[in-house]
């Protein structure tokens, strides 16, 4: 051989090579068809430089032949060309798809006005932007300061800045994927709302049968469906909300057992939030007793009709009209005494009376004119759940609006899953539950919780997506959702009309000076509605009435014991403090005008003073030592040039040597990011502060 095929030099027999190649090639191309490209104009693959192989269709070496190439010629291979020739036998179509795939589509930046929520995913902010989880993560990181991962919240003021750095136009409030589901209406409000709608049909009404323990709540509904539920109690109590609906004179009714006992005083609540109309259940032997009076409150609270069921009336000992005129003072006031509550004498034990009840349930029912649409996309509420040992999860449901059906893709709270079988209340499988339609699911990987609101979703990854987002909002949220303050409403700007009181005072002189105040305050269209008022000390009872109702607690010259206190702080329920009558009246009435401004005194934490200043990336870093007090991560801060304020904020980041670190103590060094500032100089004063909210009457 005249040299090596592979190392650069001159083939032996190069053009008589070269030659049959290109008859090969010219040989398929009339095979091929006129509509190819000719041999060895392949495309696609990189281009070689070098190595032990002999290049086909091109070298990027002069000295080396080009197979297929019909000119004779070193031919240079389009960058990223796949190596090969017409000898393969293959057209440009097969090319030019190959080269499709392995060019890199280029995504039209795409900028513009974009709304964004009050916290939004960095994965979800990602695909709203239409850029990458890094891009998000790079700008929060170099130009802000703030580490995100891709799962993690943010708020809308890091995302608004994250956009507007990409060149969007960003505006709050919008409605995005990723938007927060709105909270259920209560059952009224839905119904109204319904009533507006077209398609709409009058559904069954929901009624919720409360009362003191052992008044006969069960054996009501035990007499109603015919079945034998009270048997099964423990103690006489009720362990669960139970739904059940019943037919009378081709109508239905759906029941909610609402358990009378204190301890389930929440669950109470909840079933009062779903329901239409409530029925109280009252002893004519024994009276009004306390779970009575909160049943009372309960369905006041919700807007509830109320109907009273006067129970064991066969006994020797019952006295109907001491109980009337309970009812009275305390502001019922009964048909016979001349006012609108409808007051049924009934024997749960003999049946007496429950014709004559349901017909009443059903007048009341006609009045209000019960809607809803059942071809919505369905929603309902969990009213219990539990875990069964042989099916798992299993859950209560009350289809508030639409039809919920076999295989729909549900969200519950903060999980997901898909009706796997549904049965009604006599456990009958059935595909499909219109609404005010109590049913059982299974289809849930875990028990929710009693409250949940169920909404079906168009698949499977949006019932993840939205359950993945309900979890971190929950996460995040410092504050529990409906909470309400003298201090939120000031900041609604009059959006509030009516604010709900529930007030505790220490002598009932005291709460009738307070409760004749409250009363002559506010408009026709802005009033104070007392939901409850008692003597004695603030209870856990109290916290949950306020908590369902969106109340305040007022408490004169009384305290809250400790379980009444650590309650309020999980629902989010304000307390406030009282021991002088005109303060009370004046900061409410403040409240209702909306000028009632939260104050708050300034408290110093620490100093701290920039020794030297140096970059990560494109942040810059200001190399501190703590001159005093201590400086925290949650704190506020400002910083001072020159004893004259220039940023004010918080930190974004607080580190020792390489940690990140919750606080720095006096006398110690540390690296400090402030949210939203990058313009650091040598003698520069960082001073941490809180602000402290100052009690009201303290």
């Amino acid at each position: 051989m005249g040299g090596s095929r592979f190392g650069g030099a001159p083939v032996a027999g190069g053009p008589a090579i070269i030659e049959r190649e290109r008859e090969r090639g010219e040989r398929g191309d009339r095979n091929r068809g006129s509509d190819r490209t000719g041999p060895g104009e392949r495309t696609g693959g990189p281009q070689r430089d070098g190595g032990t192989r002999p290049s086909y269709g091109g070298s990027s070496g002069g000295s080396r032949p080009s197979y297929g190439n019909s000119s004779g010629r070193t031919q240079q291979r389009p960058s990223g060309g796949r190596p090969g020739g017409g000898n393969r036998g293959r057209g440009t179509n097969n090319a030019a798809r190959t080269q499709e795939r392995r060019t890199p589509q280029v995504k039209e930046k795409v900028t513009g006005p974009v709304s964004l929520p009050p916290q939004i995913i960095v994965k979800d902010l990602a695909d709203l932007l239409s850029v990458t989880p890094i891009e998000i993560m790079r700008d929060l990181i170099t130009k802000h300061g703030v580490f995100a991962s891709i799962n993690q919240v943010v708020d809308y003021e890091k995302a608004a800045l994250v956009a507007t750095d990409l060149g969007f136009e960003p505006s709050p409030n919008g409605s995005t994927e990723t938007e927060t589901v709105a909270r259920p209406l209560s059952a009224s409000e839905a119904s109204a709302a319904r009533r507006s709608e077209d398609n709409t049909i009058e559904i069954p009404p929901v009624v919720t049968i409360m009362g003191h323990v052992d008044h006969g709540k069960t054996s009501l509904l035990d007499t109603i469906r015919k079945t034998k539920v009270a048997d099964g109690e423990a103690g006489g109590i009720t362990q669960h909300i139970g739904a059940y609906q019943v037919e009378i004179n081709n109508k239905k009714i759906t029941f909610l057992d609402t358990p009378g006992h204190e301890a389930f005083t929440a669950m109470r609540a909840r079933g009062a939030q779903v329901a239409h109309i409530a029925i109280i259940v009252i002893a004519a032997d024994d009276g009004i007793m306390p779970q009575t009076r909160e049943a009372i409150d309960h369905a006041r609270a919700a807007r509830m009709p109320i109907i009273i069921a006067l129970n064991k009336i066969d006994k020797a000992n019952a006295n109907p009209d001491r109980v009337k005129q309970q009812l009275a003072e305390i502001g019922l006031v009964i048909e016979e005494y001349g006012g609108d509550i409808v007051c049924v004498p009934i024997s749960a034990k003999r049946g007496e009376g429950i014709d004559e009840l349901l017909e009443y349930i059903l007048l009341v029912a006609e009045v209000q004119d019960i809607r809803a649409n059942p071809s919505r996309t369905a929603t309902g509420v969990i009213i219990e759940a539990k875990l069964e040992k042989n099916s798992g999860a299993m859950a209560t449901v009350l289809v508030q609006q639409g039809t919920l059906k076999m295989g729909d893709n549900i969200i519950v709270g903060t999980l997901s899953g898909k009706i796997r079988a549904m049965t009604n209340d006599r456990g009958k499988r059935i595909m499909k539950a219109p609404p005010s339609t109590p049913v059982s699911i299974l289809g849930l990987p875990e028990v929710p919780q009693a409250g949940d609101r169920l909404e079906v979703v168009a698949d499977d990854k949006t019932a993840k997506a939205m359950a993945q987002q309900e979890a971190d909002k929950r996460k995040n949220e410092a504050v529990p959702l409906g909470g309400v303050s003298l201090d939120t409403l000031y900041m609604q700007e009059g959006s509030v009309k009516e604010l709900n009181v529930v007030l505790k005072s220490d002598v009932q002189g005291s709460s009738e000076a307070i409760k004749g105040a409250l009363s002559k305050m506010g408009e026709e269209n802005l009033k104070v509605r007392l939901l409850r008022e008692g003597i004695g000390n603030i209870s856990e009872t109290d916290i949950h009435l306020a908590s369902a109702s969106g109340a305040i607690i007022i408490g004169f010259n009384v305290k809250a014991d400790d379980a009444a206190t650590r309650e309020a702080q999980r629902e989010g329920v304000d307390i406030r403090y009282y021991s002088v009558i005109y303060k009370l009246i004046e900061d409410i009435q403040a409240a209702l005008v909306g000028m009632l401004e939260p104050t708050f005194r300034e408290v110093l934490n620490g100093h701290a003073e920039v020794i030297q200043t140096f970059k990560a990336g494109k942040i810059q870093i200001a190399g501190c030592r703590v001159s005093d007090g201590k400086l925290t991560r949650s704190s506020q801060c400002r910083l001072l040039r020159n004893k004259e304020k220039v940023f004010e904020g918080k930190f974004a980041s607080l580190r020792r040597g390489k940690d990140d670190v919750r606080e720095v103590a006096s006398g110690y060094e540390c690296g400090i990011v402030l949210d939203g500032f990058n313009e650091y100089e040598v003698g520069d004063i960082i001073e941490a502060f809180a602000q402290e909210r100052v009690t009201p009457g303290a």
